[in-house]
């Protein structure tokens, strides 16, 4: 199975969601798993119902059977500082270029140098070991940017090529590729069963599997329940209206006399039940888009009473039933 496992999709789809939710997922039975954010919008923190999440690696849950959810919201600022501490013994001075803009107009001027810094910060997560020669996390999942932005996020050593082709700043885009380019790494994507996320998801696979990145499952995200099955949509479109009002008669719903409840209530059942065939239709044709891809898919309902903890919760457990070995 990947150690670092990145979630991306189009916007709306729920990837913040189901990012935490695989974490949870895969710390069940005493594991260690480090949820990381890059985009600074403080989603894991509201996911989890708690305060906004600094840069360092916090506990922020437990996952059942024991295991340990941390997690870190990477800051390109101070990551920028780790980094020149790192390579160049800069803390001080790192510290009054804080001060002054620079290491802001940095990462500005220089997008690619952003994208090395927070994808490194994951990779070294990933790598990190303790005294005892054991990786202290058993996986990292990035909550990473949307679709039409991951391939170029991940793919940091074309983005600092003409930036730095030798020296430090590449070596590190060289390492950080290394661990992306590997079979430690699993992209996962989340999308709608609807026509524009599956064909943003289309195109983002495309373009992971022309940079040579890694690609891992598909995640239908906020999957509705099945009302009516096949039978029961033909039978909607075949059966009388007379037939329906007098079983809607027959229920309890009113007299059989013409103009009653029970036939003014025809219209708008068979109505909503247009509508769902309609949508029923929709969502078979884009399942098949998705199986065309030739990826693993794999569904999450949509949660009727919204998403809170326990909602999280309840994916993660949804997502333990099915097949984790990614």
């Amino acid at each position: 199975m990947s150690r670092l496992q990145v979630v991306s999709g189009k916007g709306g789809t729920g990837k913040t969601t189901v990012a935490a939710a695989l974490a949870l997922a895969l710390a069940t039975e005493g594991k260690r798993a480090l949820l990381v954010e890059v985009e600074g919008r403080q989603g894991i923190a509201q996911l989890f119902e708690t305060e906004a999440l600094p840069y360092e690696e916090r506990k922020i849950a437990v996952a059942p059977g024991g295991g340990e959810v941390f997690a870190l919201a990477i800051d390109p600022e101070l990551a920028l500082l780790d980094y020149l501490q790192m390579f160049y013994k800069m803390g001080g001075a790192g510290r009054a270029l804080k001060k002054l803009g620079a290491i802001d107009f940095a990462t500005t001027i220089a997008p690619g140098l952003r994208d090395v810094l927070l994808t490194g910060k994951a990779c070294e997560a990933v790598r990190r070991k303790d005294k005892a020669g054991r990786f202290v996390y058993d996986y990292v999942i990035m909550d990473a940017p949307p679709t039409g932005r991951i391939t170029r996020f991940l793919n940091v050593n074309d983005e600092v090529a003409g930036l730095a082709r030798i020296g430090p700043i590449h070596n590190q885009a060289q390492a950080v590729m290394r661990v992306l380019k590997s079979p430690e790494t699993a992209v996962h994507l989340v999308t709608l069963l609807e026509e524009m996320p599956v064909q943003e998801t289309a195109d983002g696979i495309a373009e992971l599997r022309a940079a040579r990145l890694p690609v891992g499952r598909i995640i239908v995200n906020m999957v509705r329940p099945e009302v009516l099955d096949a039978t029961d949509l033909e039978l909607v479109r075949s059966v009388p209206r007379a037939a329906v009002a007098k079983s809607l008669s027959a229920a309890g719903l009113g007299g059989a006399r013409r103009g009653g409840l029970a036939e003014r209530l025809v219209d708008p059942l068979l109505g909503q039940a247009a509508e769902y065939a309609e949508r029923h239709a929709l969502e078979h044709e884009q399942r098949g888009a998705l199986t065309d891809l030739g990826l693993p898919v794999h569904e999450l309902p949509l949660l009727a009473e919204g998403m809170d903890l326990a909602g999280l919760y309840a994916l993660a457990r949804e997502l333990r039933e099915q097949d984790l070995s990614w």
